[in-house]
């Protein structure tokens, strides 16, 4: 049997989307240190422009805070109705290369161009038509990583920001994961990278010495692809993304909490990263979930209904808070805590609730 043709993956990442947005609209701010969110005490910088991330200021960090890294921080209240219609704009330019298409958020997408509607034989060249037509569309820049597989496409994308454009080809596919530090490959999480590092796995290199039934020991069913991972070998296909019905955060703790101030200062941390997800994917709901798993591995989960979907990360960071201390003080230490929203609008009602919501 002929095998398969390779494929030709684009991974499109908007850069610093919502506050090029800003700025784009906004004269006065071209240049300046601005960060899209909430100013106040309890505010959280959803994305910032890059004038800003040279003081250190990144997404999902509370205002306060990014204000003392940037005195001259510049907060601009989120326009989420203009972020869906741009980001409608370039998906309509991605429709005209493929219909294989698998949008993350609303501002980066997988495209397969292995067979594409123009008939362009070059997935770099179909890339830089797509950023050619971002820019003269909607004044926006992106960033495009082109390779043969979704995971090196992905990190590839990230390799030339802003406006940088990555090709990783099958021969270097390998070599190219070789040197990724393990935290920064799609499908490794933060504790789960601090546990490699504990072993000694910091790179893409480290971890493809260590074989299969070492990784089935330490990482259980995930082990598979961490091995495949780091050879550079990815088969999951680019494909729309099944209806959404939750979006959640949660973290384990090195050390069980069990005081208040700890407990609630790490829901402020998660509901402040629960944030950044929702509102970069547009998953708004009405309800919110805390879950608590024990020291003795016993998991109980508690929520929240509200009348219209959770639309402010204040509310959000309220709500967990409120659900938390109703637990406290807790029967015995927590080693993980996760916050959820559940009973997800669709982008139509989002739009409508928010009509509604309008005092006049």
């Amino acid at each position: 049997m002929d095998a398969p043709p390779l494929r030709k993956i684009i991974h499109v990442d908007m850069d610093a989307f919502y506050a090029s947005v800003e700025q784009r609209d906004d004269p006065a701010l071209r240049g300046q240190p601005i960060a899209v969110g909430g100013g106040g005490p309890r505010g959280v910088v959803a994305t910032c422009s890059y004038e800003a991330r040279k003081f250190g200021v990144r997404s999902a960090m509370p205002g306060a805070r990014a204000r003392r890294l940037c005195p001259g921080l510049i907060f601009v209240k989120p326009r989420f109705e203009v972020y869906r219609a741009v980001s409608a704009q370039v998906r309509d330019i991605f429709a005209r290369f493929t219909d294989i298409i698998q949008p993350l958020s609303l501002d980066e997408a997988y495209l397969d161009v292995t067979q594409n509607k123009p008939g362009i034989t070059s997935a770099t060249q179909v890339a830089q038509e797509i950023r050619r037509m971002i820019r003269e569309e909607t004044g926006l820049t992106a960033s495009a990583g082109v390779s043969y597989n979704k995971l090196i496409a992905k990190l590839a994308s990230d390799q030339n920001k802003p406006d940088g454009l990555c090709v990783i080809r099958p021969a270097d596919g390998a070599a190219f994961i070789a040197t990724m530090p393990v935290r920064r490959i799609h499908g490794i999480g933060p504790v789960t990278a601090r546990r490699m590092h504990e072993m000694g796995i910091e790179t893409g290199a480290d971890l493809r010495e260590r074989d299969m039934r070492f990784l089935q020991a330490h990482f259980g069913s995930a082990a598979d692809y961490y091995y495949r991972a780091s050879r550079g070998e990815d088969d999951r296909p680019v494909r729309e993304r099944q209806e959404r019905k939750s979006v959640s955060v949660e973290d384990t703790f090195f050390d069980d909490l069990t005081e208040e101030v700890a407990l609630i200062a790490e829901m402020d941390r998660i509901a402040a990263n629960l944030w950044t997800r929702v509102d970069k994917a547009g998953a708004w709901g009405r309800t919110v979930v805390l879950k608590i798993k024990f020291a003795d591995f016993r998991i109980i989960t508690r929520s929240r209904s509200f009348t219209a979907a959770v639309r402010s990360p204040d509310m959000l960071a309220q709500a967990g808070r409120e659900l938390l201390r109703a637990q406290l003080p807790l029967r015995m230490g927590a080693r993980l805590l996760g916050l959820g929203v559940h009973n997800l609008e669709s982008e139509e009602e989002g739009e409508e609730g928010e009509q509604l919501a309008l005092s006049l």
